[in-house]
């Protein structure tokens, strides 16, 4: 994960205090790991009506805990599959803040199989936490930078019920940070 540079002059402000912000409310019972699991007895079904009502419980709950207006979520196929002559990228969901709409993709791209339910809830939570930038934190963008996926992993991991892991940043030239995954999975 990398986070995004420094804006010039537009909006520094705001993305410094998305910086900033690296913790996240958590709510104190086990309402959303009930709904999480609900997502993954619908994946394991393999049917796209099943997965989207369960995320949109979801992210009913989980716009109720944070008191924001609820985002819908349209659950699709396989992810799209962008291919160049020396890189490819596949898009695993997106978030549009005018529509308040998340989309995720349930199958990989290349095979068609349902991804990984750890992957697809990673994903549901990283746009989940663009829906709070807008309508909780009211940033006029939402931006990558190291309090987001501080905020995201830790909803992920709630949401899973797993323990927390303390993210280590590497800073990277251009003013941006990536994380250090051998230093974070030894937790030190």
């Amino acid at each position: 994960m990398l986070t995004e540079a420094l804006p010039r002059k537009a909006n520094r402000a705001a993305f410094l205090e998305s910086d900033r912000i690296r913790a996240l409310d958590l709510p104190q019972d086990a309402l959303l790991l009930a709904h999480a699991k609900s997502i993954e007895t619908a994946m394991e079904a393999g049917t796209n009506v099943g997965v989207r009502q369960a995320c949109t419980e979801f992210l009913t709950a989980t716009s109720e805990f944070y008191r924001t207006p609820t985002c819908g979520i349209s659950v699709l196929a396989a992810r799209p599959l962008r291919v160049r002559e020396d890189w490819a990228s596949e898009l695993f969901g997106d978030y549009n803040p005018e529509a308040m709409l998340i989309r995720g993709w349930m199958r990989t791209a290349v095979r068609k199989e349902i991804t990984s339910f750890g992957t697809f809830v990673s994903t549901l939570c990283h746009e989940f936490c663009h829906h709070l930038d807008f309508q909780r934190f009211g940033f006029p963008d939402s931006w990558h930078t190291r309090g987001f996926y501080e905020r995201t992993a830790a909803l992920y991991h709630h949401a899973r019920g797993t323990p927390p892991k303390r993210l280590f940043w590497m800073a990277v030239p251009g003013g941006r940070w990536r994380i250090d995954w051998p230093r974070t999975n030894r937790g030190l």
